[in-house]
Order: C-alpha cells, then sequence, then structure tokens
C-alpha cells in the first residue's frame, strides 16, 4: 500500500503541475472471500485481490476521471491523470464549484476482532445452511458467506492525505420450502462492518427463517386493502433507504441522477413539513458495525449526523462538496465510489428512521385490525421516489391488538407523503441493518450499506402478490 500511497502523492502533483484548478487521488487495495453452501453442503468457494488509483480533476470545463489497475510505474498513473486532464479540459464550460472544506489528515481503521478467513466463512456458511436444512417441510437452503478487506489512501490538491480501511463480513441466507405446487422462500442477511463477530446473530437467524418457510405453506394471501400496519425494523430499513435516502441525496434533489436512477418528489421542499411530527430521520456514517461506518468520504470530507427530517419537516440533504456549492450547504461527507475505477457519487451511509418511546408490544396492541409486517424483501420505486411497493418476507394478521395467523406474499405499498403523515408512532426498537446491494449510477456502483429504524406504524395498502 505504501508505493500506491506515494504513486497516488505524485499523480496530484503531475495533475497540479499541469494546470488542474483541483484534482484528488484515491489509491486502494482490497481482497475478498466467499464461500457459498447448499443443503448444508459446500458448492463453491473464491477469493480475489484487487488494487489500483482513481484520479480525479476539476477544469474549467467539468470533472474529468481516470484510472489504472494494478500500476507497474509511475508512466501507468501518468496515463490515467492524462485521461482525467483531458476529460475535465472537454467540458461545456462554467467550471466546477466546491465548498470549502478542512485539508484532512490521520487514519483510521474499523476494528476486527476475528479474522475472516475463508475457512471460518466455509464454518458459517456449512453451518447456516445445515441449520435451515434440518428443518421438516424445508426443500431447499443456501448460505452464501463473504467478506471484503479495503485499504484506501486520499490525497487532494488542497493537501488531504488520508488512510482509512475496513473489513465487511455478512451472510445472505435463503430458506425455501415446498408442498405441492406452492412454494414459500424466506431470506435474511446478517453481518456488518467487522470480523466473523458481525455474524453472532446469523444461526439464530437461520433458524427462525426455516420454521417461518416451512410454516408459511399453511398460510393464506391477504386481501388487498388499506390498513393499519405495524412494520418491524428489518422492514423498515428497507423503507428508510428507499424512500429517505435515496430521495436525500443531493445529486438526485438537483436532478442530475434522473436518466437513470430517478429524482426527488420533495425537491424544493426544505422547510416544509413532509410527515407526521414523530418523523425523525438522520444519516449518519459513524455508527460503529455499521456497513456504512466511515471517517472520511471519497473528497477527504470528514462525516457527522446528517438530519434530513425532524419531527415530520424536511431538513437537510446528503451532500458532496459540489452540491453544497450549489444549495448553499455544508459537505456531509456522503461522496462515495464503489472502487477506485469509479468516480465518487452523493451516496446515502447508514440512513436511519429514528426511534422513539413506544414499546412494540403496545404498538401492535393499539390495532384493531391491520398487520404486523416482517423483513424486507424486494422494493419497487418510481423515479422521483414518490410511490412505492415493498414485499415482506411474511406478515401477521392484527385483530383486535393480537399478532395471529400468518399471511403469504404480502406486498405493502403506497405513496411517500402520504405514509409519513399517517405514521402515528416509533417504537424503542431501532436496529441496524445490514444492506448488500444499493446500486447507483451509470456505469453502476454497487454498495453495502447500513440502513436501520425501530418498529414503525402507519397506514398503507397491504395485499399479496
Amino acid at each position: 500500500m505504501d508505493w500506491l500511497r506515494d504513486m497516488a502523492d505524485r499523480a496530484v502533483k503531475y495533475a497540479a503541475g499541469r494546470g488542474a484548478r483541483y484534482c484528488d487521488a484515491r489509491a486502494e487495495e482490497s481482497s475478498s472471500s466467499s464461500v457459498r453452501a447448499e443443503d448444508g453442503r459446500p458448492e463453491y468457494a473464491r477469493e480475489g485481490r484487487d488494487s489500483g488509483i482513481g484520479i480525479r480533476v476539476a477544469g474549467a470545463g467539468a470533472w474529468g476521471f481516470g484510472f489504472v489497475s494494478d500500476p507497474g510505474s509511475f508512466a501507468d498513473v501518468r496515463e490515467a491523470a492524462d485521461s482525467a486532464l483531458e476529460g475535465a479540459a472537454r467540458g461545456p464550460g462554467g467550471g466546477v464549484r466546491l465548498a470549502p472544506a478542512a485539508a484532512a489528515g490521520g487514519s483510521y481503521r474499523a476494528p476486527v476482532s476475528e479474522e475472516p478467513g475463508i475457512g471460518a466463512l466455509a464454518g458459517a456458511a456449512r453451518e447456516c445452511s445445515g441449520i435451515i436444512s434440518a428443518v421438516p417441510g424445508i426443500s431447499r437452503s443456501s448460505a452464501l458467506a463473504r467478506s471484503v478487506s479495503v485499504s484506501k489512501y486520499f490525497a487532494s490538491s488542497e493537501g488531504a492525505g488520508v488512510s482509512q480501511g475496513h473489513t465487511d463480513t455478512v451472510v445472505e441466507m435463503s430458506a425455501t420450502a415446498r408442498a405441492g405446487g406452492l412454494v414459500q422462500s424466506v431470506g435474511a442477511t446478517e453481518g456488518g462492518r467487522g470480523g466473523m463477530e458481525a455474524l453472532g446473530a446469523a444461526g439464530r437467524r437461520a433458524s427462525e427463517i426455516a420454521r417461518t418457510a416451512a410454516r408459511l405453506l399453511d398460510a393464506r394471501p391477504a386481501r388487498r386493502r388499506r390498513a393499519a400496519v405495524v412494520m418491524d425494523p428489518d422492514f423498515v430499513a428497507l423503507l428508510a433507504h428507499e424512500i429517505f435516502g435515496h430521495p436525500s441525496e443531493a445529486d438526485r434533489v438537483l436532478g442530475r441522477e434522473a436518466a437513470w436512477a430517478g429524482g426527488a418528489w420533495w425537491a424544493g421542499m426544505l422547510g416544509e413539513r413532509i410527515g407526521s411530527g414523530c418523523l425523525d430521520v438522520y444519516d449518519d456514517p459513524t455508527i460503529p458495525g455499521s456497513l456504512g461506518c466511515y471517517r472520511f468520504d471519497d473528497e477527504g470530507v470528514g462525516t457527522g449526523r446528517t438530519r434530513l427530517v425532524s419531527g415530520g419537516v424536511l431538513e437537510g440533504h446528503m451532500h458532496s462538496r459540489e452540491t453544497a456549492a450549489e444549495l448553499g450547504a455544508e459537505p456531509t461527507g456522503n461522496m462515495r465510489a464503489a472502487g477506485y475505477g469509479f468516480a465518487p457519487l452523493v451516496r446515502m451511509a447508514c440512513t436511519c428512521v429514528g426511534a422513539g418511546g413506544w414499546d412494540p408490544g403496545e404498538m401492535v396492541g393499539g390495532v384493531r385490525d391491520g398487520y404486523l409486517v416482517c423483513g424486507m424483501k424486494v422494493p419497487s420505486i418510481d423515479a422521483r421516489r414518490h410511490d412505492w411497493s415493498i414485499s415482506c418476507q411474511y406478515a401477521r394478521r392484527i385483530r383486535g391488538g393480537e399478532a395471529g395467523e400468518l399471511v403469504r406474499d404480502v406486498v405493502v405499498s403506497g405513496t411517500a407523503p402520504g405514509f409519513f403523515s399517517s405514521v402515528d408512532a416509533c417504537g424503542d426498537d431501532l436496529e441496524v441493518r445490514p444492506v448488500t446491494n444499493c446500486g447507483k449510477g451509470d456505469p453502476m456502483q454497487p454498495l453495502m450499506v447500513g440502513n436501520g429504524g425501530p418498529s414503525v406504524r402507519g397506514v398503507a395498502t397491504v395485499g399479496s402478490a
């Protein structure tokens, strides 16, 4: 890593010497391991390594970007810098404005208690798949245990020099039950930023999803109707991701992502009420153990909690230095890339619905007729993040304040402002969950992030697919 770090510093000096108004470089090394098991038996194991440098230049015209994988000499790095310089010069004019940010320095590595070697990952995958397979009624089980360890260095022409590192370890599990022509699958993901210690709850969750999948074979679908819903923290985590996190990314608010991933329905509404008074939302890259935990973003901006919604009022967005300059805000440390081969974008880190003071049992007890919605599954959201539809792993019918019979194939839908306004209770059971497949950009940049929230009660449309 020392050699790559030196090449990044030289690249910044070279680009600045060629007249770049601003330039930065990100040097990265990564190693990854994954093991998949099905029905209690290993299916495959993979390992990989990667390294390279990404160089970004702000010229008189626009941004330019170039990168090099596994450079053999500075000549390779210089070629990537030249590509970035040329791209910046070809822009439409007008220049790039950046909000001021202190030149960051220092180093940080997220702690790891137990290293996730290939053997440990294989054991976790076999164990979780075996637990699922042992439950009567299960026809197929799978578990994918994987880890990635990243070391990165950021340097800029403003004097920044930051070293960071982290290891992410997750296991993604699925339990499938079959009876006749009916198939029911329940999945779960466990893990976070850390080593094997992040998988401490994986065995318990494997047992839970297997038993639930088997029981869903006897469950009935839900009749489509508007109803009171109590959403568990895992479902709320995906809700926070899709209808709070993404539309709070300032490049979407400005319409710069519209061609690929949509905009934001609340653009221009800062300071306006968009939900009930008990609704608070924030993004926080400083939460230990979250897949979105880091100290500095890929512009060298330090991180902290960003308040997005306070008491139902839209209060802020997530920013890069460029969007902050355009909207008269402060950079929030949310500029990130999926790796050295990508230019950074505004990305959520760990967007959460804030906890309230309600006991989750009391929230269910206050519902005469409705549903307890459990577990994130598949989202479908419109281009402005206004209309949403998210399937859950399963639900329970609430009658007279008691959560009873299982309901299968449930899809919950609504509009963002309509649902936000209906929220009348948030629980004291906030959890941060791993979300391993956040995508944004063109070309697509997949990232693992954290999202969270407590149990939330509101009104939505419930039906079965």
